[in-house]
């Protein structure tokens, strides 16, 4: 995927200038992409030179005017063309995985305090999800009376798999501790 892409999508859920844009990358797009505001400024621009977004200028009252950025038609083709075309699982990298396995060639035990760093930077992003949960979804299940909301509905399916993966990796997180102490215990 190419920042693009991601741009694109959270522009087609709301328009927003380039500051925004990077709060919401900060706030959740982030999680799954990530982008530094330079970036996002660098492709927005390349964008509008492309005819994928259009900007129009927005007066502000205690600030210098700001551009509101909305995905053009050449924009919407661009991402259904992306949309349709495959890809391939994506490979992890995962360096936490690699040190553990190279734990066997030092002292194991040496590695829980960075274990359990990344177990408590997992509960974090999980609790964190959890709580925008609550806040944008609520009680309410997605299959509520009324016409679907494509929009919401899907955003809620990546944040479920979010939270899934955050689960998953404080389970698997969970085992490697008990490994390491029993390791250490063993020596």
């Amino acid at each position: 995927m190419a920042l693009e892409h991601a741009i694109l999508v959270s522009l087609l859920e709301k328009p927003g200038s380039g500051y925004e844009l990077a709060r919401r990358f900060e706030r959740s797009i982030g999680y799954f992409w990530t982008a530094t505001h330079q970036q996002i400024y660098r492709v927005l621009k390349r964008m509008e030179a492309d005819g994928w977004v259009e900007a129009r200028g927005v007066p502000q009252r205690t600030r210098p005017d700001k551009k509101e950025y909305s995905v053009a038609d050449e924009g919407r083709r661009a991402l259904s063309r992306w949309l349709h075309d495959p890809i391939e699982p994506e490979s992890v990298r995962h360096d936490l995985a690699v040190k553990i396995r190279g734990a066997a060639f030092d002292d194991p035990a040496a590695l829980i305090r960075e274990v359990e760093r990344h177990q408590g930077m997992h509960r974090d992003r999980l609790t964190h999800y959890l709580a925008g949960e609550r806040r944008d979804f609520g009680d309410a299940p997605d299959d509520a009376p009324g016409p679907p909301d494509a929009g919401r509905e899907l955003q809620h399916a990546v944040l479920r798999g979010g939270i899934a993966y955050e689960r998953m990796m404080i389970d698997w997180l969970d085992d490697v501790l008990a490994t390491l102490h029993r390791l250490g215990a063993a020596r």
